[in-house]
């Protein structure tokens, strides 16, 4: 798949304590993904003289919606668009599993992916080798469960982990120092994912954010994405106490030993 346009640069705007409300512009025009604070999306378009021309959103939970109502009201007809359902104040234009979302202000085109687990409205944006995945897939992690199963989660990780390994992927939150630290715990043998914690350690060091990353390498380092490893279900297992025959078993022990680390 064909890259952002080269008009195009994807900058993360800092929200609260670890969000990154992801901003896509060309110089003159912006689109913003899960804006959860307002004013930090409008003092970035204001220095770099861009107009805001549309918001992604990915899941309803307030660290991701609640700026839309201040960003709509100082933008006129300002196209919201996120999961159907009705229930997030200020959607526009309401989309699921296969629809294609074109902005043609900066050029790009997304596809959508329903990824329930986190939350079960959540959806991620694919487009130009890239992901937006809100809080669903982390840097060495995942979303907790807080309204989705065992089960859908690990489709919904099964549908990125399908894509393919080059793309970027866009999370939300600067977890990636704690999720490499419990990582490690559950895969102290993994060489790559050591690899990857020394390049953490000093990023986050040097106060640079560690996102995007790429599929091929969470694939190597995240537990979350690997419940078929055989190092990863002894170890599982062993904390577990149990013989776990399965991935969404091992997947379910997994989040639940994350939960109580």
């Amino acid at each position: 798949m064909q890259g952002f346009p080269t008009s195009v640069t994807v900058t993360p705007i800092p929200a609260f304590t670890d969000n990154y409300i992801w901003c896509l512009h060309n110089g003159s025009q912006a689109v913003v993904v899960d804006p959860g604070d307002a004013a930090p999306v409008l003092a970035f378009c204001e220095k770099n003289s861009l107009t805001l021309s549309a918001i992604l959103i990915t899941h309803h939970h307030r660290d991701h919606t609640g700026g839309i109502t201040a960003l709509a009201e100082a933008i006129d007809d300002l196209p919201v668009i996120g999961p159907r359902g009705g229930h997030i104040s200020g959607i526009t234009k309401s989309v699921a599993q296969g629809d294609m979302v074109k902005l043609p202000a900066v050029g790009c085109e997304f596809s959508v992916i329903e990824v329930p687990g986190h939350t079960l409205d959540h959806i991620a944006f694919y487009g130009h080798n890239a992901l937006f995945c809100g809080d669903t897939l982390f840097a060495a992690g995942c979303g907790r469960l807080f309204e989705g199963t065992p089960g859908q989660m690990h489709r919904s990780l099964n549908k990125i982990k399908r894509l393919p390994p080059d793309t970027a992927i866009y999370c939300t939150h600067e977890y990636t120092l704690a999720n490499v630290k419990f990582a490690l715990t559950v895969d102290p043998e993994n060489e790559q994912l050591n690899a990857y914690s020394e390049w953490v350690n000093t990023t986050r060091a040097n106060d640079l954010p560690t996102l995007p990353s790429d599929l091929a390498t969470q694939r190597k380092v995240n537990p979350f994405l690997r419940c078929d490893d055989p190092a990863v279900v002894k170890n599982v297992s062993q904390h577990a106490n149990a013989e776990l025959s399965d991935e969404i078993a091992v997947f379910t022990q997994l989040r639940k030993w994350k939960d109580n680390a």
